[in-house]
């Protein structure tokens, strides 16, 4: 999970836990008030009863006044709604049993006729429905009773209702908290996400020129300054090693351009005194020309290594043909085979061909007289050269493309180390590798690069194998 998640998912947290703390202390609050609040106005209901039966006993003497037949006794003995409440008188004498119209009159409710007992509280069914009654002496009755009572869904609705809001609320505010959350880390969170993407820019093209800016003093800030800074010492270590090996190059290529032409010189001339000199001078060219390509490799490396300043699509079998007919050219005790299928690589052609030359030129250097080097080029960006020679041993294959690596039986020929450095450099700077895989004979070695589509329009280049 991304840090910008994280924070989200903490902050949602923090929020679900705190709505979660409040509906546990305001649904049982609310609950209690609602039931002392029902409860109040059952007492309140029972109060207004000696008004009620007064209102009745008005109502029939009016009737009785006016001459006509009253359509109810003074005080009704079926169940009374007022507001929201209900009334149920139970006229003395009070006895245990049925009543008109609710629940059964209770022992206890005899005794709170009689005042032995005072006004209680129960619950009863009645019907389908569930009832909350107030018991109490009915006043100036001599012995009578009043029961108020309501449904208890009354509340218990109200309550699931509220259950319902605060499930609601929580759910959306857990959720509102989340995106919120996320939206808000996303932004302080941004200059991280450039930090890291600058990282791995720098990680993939190793181009250290890039910079990044960022005010404020803050941590982050502070952090992507402190980047910047070591980028900046960075690039100016990497340049100033870089216009060492320059420098180097340049001043030891002059001598050895003057040790080499002297040489030359020198074996043209007369006869020379000692008889060992041929020999002697010949030994000093080969020297000055194994140090001439050691030099040169350096500043291969090196160049190879830095940012790729020119690069463009290019054909990978074409360069593998080119850099296979040169050395066809040059060593004709050995064969050459071309197995080369079309395929686009985007990448500097020059650096690509000296790698794949560098390839071959390691395969000539190990092949005996009359073997075969076969190079192979496939769709995906895979260069293959292999050879007939003695192979690699398993114990060096792991090392072969590292810098001035010479296996024990490589070490009396002439070379430098660096060629398949080199290679790797080249491959590694666009983005691909190499590998080293013995075979029954020889050993193949394989560069492969990012393929780019191939136009349908551009021309083959030669696949047919070729004997050299």
């Amino acid at each position: 999970m991304s840090l910008r998640n994280r924070l989200a998912s903490a902050g949602a947290a923090v929020v679900l836990a705190a709505l979660v703390l409040a509906s546990v202390v305001l649904y049982p609050a609310l609950s209690v008030n609602l039931n002392e609040r029902r409860d109040a106005e059952l007492v309140s209901a029972a109060d207004q009863a000696p008004g009620v039966v007064k209102g009745f006993k008005q109502k029939s003497a009016l009737a009785e006044q006016n001459g006509e037949e009253p359509d109810q006794v003074v005080i009704p003995t079926k169940p009374v709604s007022v507001g929201s409440t209900t009334l149920q008188f139970v006229l003395p004498p009070v006895a245990q049993g049925p009543t008109d119209g609710f629940v059964d009159v209770s022992d206890v409710d005899v005794q709170v006729a009689e005042g032995a007992h005072p006004a209680y509280f129960h619950d009863a069914d009645w019907g389908d429905r569930h009832y909350r009654i107030y018991t109490t002496q009915l006043a100036d009755s001599r012995g009578g009773l009043v029961r108020t009572y309501v449904p208890t869904a009354v509340v218990h609705g109200t309550l699931r209702q509220l259950a319902v809001l605060l499930v609601g609320i929580t759910a959306g505010g857990c959720l509102l908290a989340a995106v919120a959350g996320r939206l808000a880390a996303g932004r302080v969170l941004r200059p991280v996400r450039r930090l890291t993407e600058t990282v791995e820019h720098v990680t993939t093209t190793q181009d250290l020129t890039v910079r990044l800016h960022a005010g404020g003093r803050d941590e982050i800030a502070r952090l992507t300054r402190s980047f910047a800074a070591m980028m900046a010492a960075l690039e100016e270590s990497v340049g100033a090693q870089r216009r060492l090996v320059a420098d180097a190059s340049h001043e030891l290529r002059t001598p050895l351009t003057s040790l080499t032409t002297n040489l030359e010189l020198l074996g043209e001339g007369p006869g020379l005194a000692d008889p060992q000199a041929p020999a002697l001078l010949g030994e000093a060219r080969a020297q000055a020309a194994e140090l001439t390509s050691l030099v040169n490799d350096l500043v291969d490396l090196g160049r190879y290594g830095s940012v790729r300043t020119h690069t463009e699509d290019t054909r990978l079998d074409l360069l593998a043909r080119r850099a296979l007919d040169r050395a066809a050219a040059r060593s004709p005790r050995l064969r050459f085979a071309a197995e080369l299928t079309p395929c686009m690589v985007h990448a500097d052609p020059d650096a690509v061909e000296r790698a794949i030359g560098n390839l071959v030129d390691n395969a000539v250097k190990w092949s005996p007289e009359q073997g075969q080097i076969t190079i192979s080029t496939t769709a995906d960006g895979t260069v293959s050269v292999c050879d007939q020679g003695p192979g690699i041993p398993a114990a060096d294959l792991p090392f072969v493309f590292d810098r001035f690596y010479r296996s024990p039986a490589a070490r009396s020929l002439p070379g430098s180390g660096l060629g398949l450095a080199i290679v790797r450099q080249i491959a590694e700077t666009h983005g691909g590798g190499v590998a080293a895989e013995p075979l029954p004979q020889g050993v193949r070695l394989r560069l492969w690069l990012p393929p780019v589509s191939l136009a349908a329009d551009q021309p083959d280049g030669p696949a047919a194998p070729q004997a050299g």
